[in-house]
C-alpha cells in the first residue's frame, strides 16, 4: 500500500510537469493561444492522481500495520488469505450472468425484455444464495 501511495504521488508530479510542458507547447505552436482540452485533461489526471495518493495514504495509516506486499521479509503465503467459499458445481452464477446480459440487451433493444431479465436475475440471486438450504448439500 505504501508503494502504491508513493507511485501515485510520483504520477501526480509527472502529470503536473506534463501539464506545464503541454501548455508551453500549445502556446508556442498556436502562437499565443492555449489548447484547453489537452491542458485541462492532463491537469485533471494530475488531480485524480493526487486524490488517489491521498486516499491510499489515509487507508495505509488506518490499517494499523504493514501489508505483506510492503514487507521485504514476507513470503507468498502471507498475502494469500481465504477469500470465501464458492461452489465449484453451481450453475447459478452462469444463470445470473445470462440474466444481467439479457437486462443490458433489454435496455438496448426493447424495454419489455428487461421485465423477463429482471425476473430471471431475481431467481438466479435467490437460487445462488439459498443453494445450500435444499437438496443434497443442505445444512
Amino acid at each position: 500500500m505504501r508503494a502504491n501511495t508513493n507511485l501515485f504521488w510520483i504520477l501526480f508530479v509527472f502529470m503536473l510537469l506534463a501539464t506545464a510542458a503541454y501548455t508551453v507547447w500549445s502556446l508556442i505552436y498556436f502562437e499565443g493561444q492555449i489548447e484547453w482540452v489537452g491542458t485541462l485533461g492532463i491537469g485533471l489526471a494530475a488531480i485524480l492522481s493526487a486524490f488517489l495518493a491521498f486516499y491510499l495514504g489515509r487507508v495505509h495509516k488506518s490499517q494499523g500495520g504493514e501489508l505483506p506486499e510492503d514487507r521485504l521479509d514476507s513470503n507468498i503465503d502471507d498475502g494469500d488469505p481465504e477469500l470465501g467459499f464458492y461452489s465449484p458445481w453451481s450453475w447459478w452464477p452462469i444463470i445470473l450472468a445470462g440474466g444481467g446480459a439479457l437486462l443490458m440487451l433489454g435496455l438496448a433493444v426493447g424495454f419489455w425484455i428487461c421485465f423477463i431479465a429482471g425476473a430471471l436475475t431475481l431467481v438466479a440471486i435467490v437460487g445462488w444464495v439459498f443453494e445450500y438450504y435444499r437438496g443434497y448439500f443442505a445444512r
